[in-house]
């Protein structure tokens, strides 16, 4: 009875990290690019939280990565955390981090025409209406300001956004094939580092250091990089792995249509964003195209065996994009 109890307070907690955490984190982005450049702020964050994963792994006797596998991680970080992480980051500078969460969560509906383009998926009807439904939400968003009420979101903000969220699908489909090291913490480690040094490098070709006042970052923009590096990106992202190995896929995918829920919530609630007619409509539409695709593409996946990709276990073969 009380092994069952430990499994379960276990599940509960893996779960509440992932849906809390990672959907906080949109709002402590926003709070931590107050008096830190975006690019620099990301950087950081990564290396930061790549550099306690890659001693983690190490303690644990991982053995030494090949070659191949930091061209992963560079390939893999250009993707998910240059153009992913980093464009989020930039574009929260104009759009409110609730608003730009929904932008960010249609990432499904980028990797389904991807790999249908591929050739890799078929599209059913329950996926088409999810994509028509997909960029519908995003049409409300950023459509006119007579529509629903509310003001849209910035168009140069939203286009920042929808170039993130390609990015990470890119990312995410090459990431499920490419080489990697058996260990998972230690391939996203290397992720983190590689992508994290990118954007510092990006930080500075756009004159970050340059706009960088180091005396003038405030206590606020200190602690949310810190809860960034090591709850965003460390803690939960470590529930994140343990729920791919002990709940089924598509319970484990539930996060990112709850993430951007809690992100407009949060946003609202403690970041002071309004909570327009618009925000609430569009959150619908857009968390329910998301549920129906990520529902159907579990459906087909769980009827079919995983496939097995050398060098790795298959049931961690995606570095979640909100790590």
């Amino acid at each position: 009875m009380t092994s069952k109890l430990s499994e379960r307070s276990k599940l509960i907690a893996a779960f509440a990290a992932v849906y809390l955490i990672w959907g906080s984190t949109y709002l402590a982005i926003r709070f931590a690019i107050e008096t830190i450049p975006p690019f620099l702020m990301a950087g950081t964050r990564f290396l930061m939280a790549g550099s306690i994963l890659f001693l983690f792994a190490k303690t644990r006797g991982t053995p030494r990565p090949q070659l191949i596998h930091w061209r992963t991680a560079l390939v893999v970080g250009v993707f998910l955390l240059l153009g992913g992480n980093g464009l989020v980051a930039w574009s929260e500078q104009v759009v409110p981090s609730g608003q730009a969460a929904l932008l960010v969560t249609t990432e499904p509906l980028w990797v389904m025409i991807i790999a249908y383009t591929m050739g890799r998926e078929r599209l059913s009807g329950t996926v088409v209406i999810g994509l028509v439904m997909g960029f519908a939400g995003v049409l409300l968003l950023v459509g006119p300001e007579t529509i629903a009420g509310g003001e849209r979101v910035s168009r140069i903000g939203a286009l920042a956004l929808t170039v993130a969220a390609l990015s990470w699908a890119i990312g995410s489909l090459y990431s499920s094939r490419a080489p990697q090291p058996s260990s998972q913490s230690l391939a996203s480690a290397m992720t983190m580092l590689a992508g994290g040094a990118l954007l510092i490098l990006a930080g500075a070709a756009t004159g970050e250091f340059a706009r960088f006042d180091f005396g003038a970052v405030t206590l606020r923009s200190t602690i949310a990089l810190a809860y960034l590096s090591i709850f965003g990106s460390v803690v939960a992202f470590s529930a994140y792995l343990w729920l791919m190995r002990n709940v089924t896929p598509s319970r484990a995918s539930t996060y990112a249509y709850v993430n951007p829920v809690i992100a407009v919530l949060v946003g609202w609630g403690f970041g002071g964003e309004g909570l327009t007619l618009r925000t609430v409509l569009a959150a619908v539409i857009i968390v329910g195209s998301v549920s129906l695709i990520i529902s159907k593409q579990s459906a087909v996946n769980e009827r079919k065996p995983a496939p097995k990709i050398k060098g790795r276990d298959s049931s961690e073969s995606r570095l979640s994009k909100a790590a």
